[in-house]
């Protein structure tokens, strides 16, 4: 069993940045492959990001890269995404997911996820 809990959502400005992190009790955190979800009202779940147990791999969807950065601090059982150049389009709820499988991850068929955080991004 796997736990996920999501902080740091919020409100921000166009072009501002904020910091999510996702921490993950119960079994072996490092065991995990992490990714992060998001969706907007009346959308599918989309995409964001994903970083491998060793954190030898991240992967982005392309509209986030350069301005999104995954990364995870095994010590502390938790994984961040740091945002930044944040437009009105980021706006949703923001997930995190965790699966022993890499292509789970990138899939969005992961195991365990969190309940979310809300970032939203005014114009």
């Amino acid at each position: 069993q796997v736990q996920l809990v999501e902080s740091g959502g919020g409100l921000v400005q166009t072009g501002g940045s904020l910091r999510l992190s996702c921490a993950v009790s119960g079994r072996t955190f490092s065991s995990y492959h992490m990714g992060w979800f998001r969706q907007a009202p009346g959308k599918e779940r989309e995409f964001v990001a994903a970083i491998s147990k060793n954190s030898g791999t991240t992967d982005y969807a392309n509209s986030m890269k350069g301005r999104f950065t995954i990364s995870r601090d095994n010590a502390k059982n938790t994984i961040y995404l740091q945002m930044s150049s944040l437009k009105p389009e980021d706006t949703a709820v923001y997930s995190c997911t965790a699966d022993p499988s890499w292509s789970m991850v990138l899939s969005g068929r992961s195991e365990y996820w969190g309940q979310g955080t809300q970032v939203t991004v005014s114009s």
